[in-house]
């Protein structure tokens, strides 16, 4: 069986949590919905890591999530350790796609990808990428 680590090669940003019992569901595996918080967990940790929460805070030109989806491998119950981890392709003037993994005891848990849009929010439109944060989002791809 493989390692987290050997899961989780080539995956730049990386997010460890616990399951908790009440992300459990009636059936008694966590809630799918569980799954897309801990995407947003990756996601915002990534976001922090190319500086586009600070730079937003300056330009008011930040991400908005345009889609989103998750392929569940195997269910995943309390109590269990495990890494979301997060990492960027196709990155574009004013969008990219995010790819999203979960790893529990050396074994693929989840997959998922989203489509995150460059909007200003004070204009309520899309627009670029900051540059400083589309060159730190291709050199962590």
């Amino acid at each position: 069986m493989p390692t987290n680590e050997e899961l989780l090669r080539g995956w730049p940003i990386r997010v460890p949590r616990e399951v908790s019992w009440g992300q459990m569901d009636a059936f008694g595996h966590v809630n799918n919905t569980v799954y897309f918080r801990w995407f947003e967990d990756a996601r915002l940790a990534l976001f922090h890591e190319v500086g586009w929460l600070s730079t937003m805070e300056e330009t008011g030109v930040g991400p908005i999530l345009a889609h989103t989806r998750a392929v569940f491998r195997r269910p995943l119950a309390w109590p269990a350790d495990l890494v979301v981890a997060v990492r960027v392709e196709d990155v574009a003037d004013d969008r990219f796609t995010t790819l999203y993994r979960v790893v529990s005891a050396g074994e693929l848990v989840a997959e998922g990808d989203g489509r995150v849009i460059s909007y200003a929010y004070r204009e309520g439109k899309k627009a670029p990428i900051p540059g400083a944060v589309a060159k730190a989002l291709r050199a962590i791809g």
